[in-house]
């Protein structure tokens, strides 16, 4: 049996350690176990509910989250708000998800691989070029690690997050998306909700986008995501922004009228970023570390946990650890996903999600005794809601149908361009 050794305890590092304990084998965890008091990410998907079942703790999770029945995007220019739940999904994937505090979430699966049998060391691991194209621990993390007897593990995983310390490490480039926002977001009490209890929501500001996600302890979470030059017009703090994006958007100022701010304010420098390779001789990156999408939809914290459980996978298939046509072919899937991601996030900031919802109403204005309008409005709203919980995401119908609508079906409305989020 080999020996793995996994670097960073999130999502995806405790995802893949609980994983891989569960089946005999026993991975060496290097987690600091500090957190911070607020993170992004507090909104999950229903495809995430899989993987809680498999780790053994959806009723855990229930029970420290607020549900979440689906989520609401609201445009100052569409006519009406585009609403989708879960329901959706039905027989498919759970028709169910949770809105957790990030923290708690994380100490939980952290605390789950534990009970399974992981060991965990309380140290941020560090690493250096081997000289063949490799990294190894540095001496100090290998000393903090006595298990591995002084040995370098045969594996090592990247689940360092941003910090991306493999790529650092052997200086592995990556390639950028078109946006660079930056986010600042805090948690309010005694918010005003106009949504179903649990209903996240999406609002486009005159440059950007925020999010509401209604949690535990009768908290909300607000947050803001901005171009970095409509950011510093707002402020010179992120208490400034945050506030000033907030009250200068008649949809979120409502929301925070009689509220109370009851954490600190803040900031997340949002990319688009995959790193230009994914694994080499006795290393592989995983999570945020190898690819992160964007914020919008949620996206994040699924595929953290999603790469990591198909990497748990490769592993349980190829004890000795997978060979590199296993991870040619997991990160060939891997990229799949987050390119399916990217379309699908792209049609809301492009504006052309929402044109096509006004281009449905009017057709259905226009065309009321003829059922098949309003068969295909159904039938678009079923893919796109499917597609966002993250069960058909990367089906290739499912893609060509929302290209084709998104490109053809839009007509006697106002170009995208006036609807995309900047």
């Amino acid at each position: 049996m080999k020996t793995v050794a996994i670097l960073g305890g999130g999502p995806a590092g405790a995802t893949l350690a609980a994983r891989l304990a569960q089946s005999g084998i026993r991975p060496v965890l290097f987690a600091d176990g500090k957190a911070p008091e607020l993170l992004v990410g507090e909104s999950l998907i229903p495809a995430v509910v899989p993987i809680l079942r498999r780790l053994g703790i959806d009723e855990r999770v229930a029970g420290m989250a607020t549900p979440k029945p689906g989520v609401s995007f609201v445009h100052p220019k569409a006519a009406q708000d585009m609403d989708f739940t879960f329901d959706s999904v039905e027989g498919v994937l759970p028709t169910y998800a949770y809105n957790v505090p990030r923290p708690a979430f994380d100490h939980l699966l952290a605390t789950r691989a534990e009970e399974l049998g992981v060991s965990a060391i309380r140290h941020r691991a560090q690493v250096e070029p081997d000289g063949n194209g490799g990294v190894r621990l540095t001496p100090e993390s290998l000393a903090a690690a006595p298990l591995l007897g002084g040995k370098q593990p045969d594996w090592l995983i990247d689940a360092s997050g941003r910090q991306r310390l493999f790529a650092r490490a052997l200086k592995i480039p990556a390639r950028k998306g078109p946006r660079q926002d930056v986010a600042y977001f805090a948690h309010f009490q005694g918010y005003h909700h106009p949504k179903a209890p649990g209903q996240v929501i999406i609002t486009r500001l005159e440059a950007g986008w925020s999010w509401r996600i209604p949690l535990p302890s009768d908290r909300l979470s607000i947050g803001v995501v901005l171009d970095r030059e409509a950011a510093r017009a707002l402020g010179d703090t992120p208490e400034d922004r945050l506030h000033a994006a907030i009250h200068a958007d008649p949809y979120l100022a409502p929301a925070v009228a009689t509220a109370t701010r009851v954490t600190a304010v803040k900031s997340y420098a949002n990319y688009q970023l995959t790193s230009k390779q994914g694994f080499g001789p006795g290393w592989i990156q995983l999570g945020d570390a190898y690819g992160f999408v964007d914020p919008m939809l949620s996206p994040g914290l699924f595929m953290a946990m999603h790469s990591a459980d198909a990497l748990a996978d490769l592993f349980l298939e190829q004890p000795q650890g997978p060979n590199a046509q296993a991870l040619r072919r997991y990160f060939d899937q891997l990229d799949d996903w987050l390119r399916a991601w990217t379309e699908l996030i792209d049609l809301f900031y492009s504006g052309r999600i929402f044109s096509l919802q006004a281009a449905g109403e009017r057709i259905l204005q226009v065309t009321r005794r003829n059922p098949v309008p309003r068969m295909l409005q159904k039938h678009l709203h079923s893919h796109i809601a499917c597609m966002t919980a993250g069960a058909w995401t990367t089906r290739h119908y499912s893609r060509r149908l929302i290209r084709f609508a998104s490109k053809h079906l839009i007509w006697g409305v106002p170009p995208a361009e006036t609807m995309a989020i900047r």
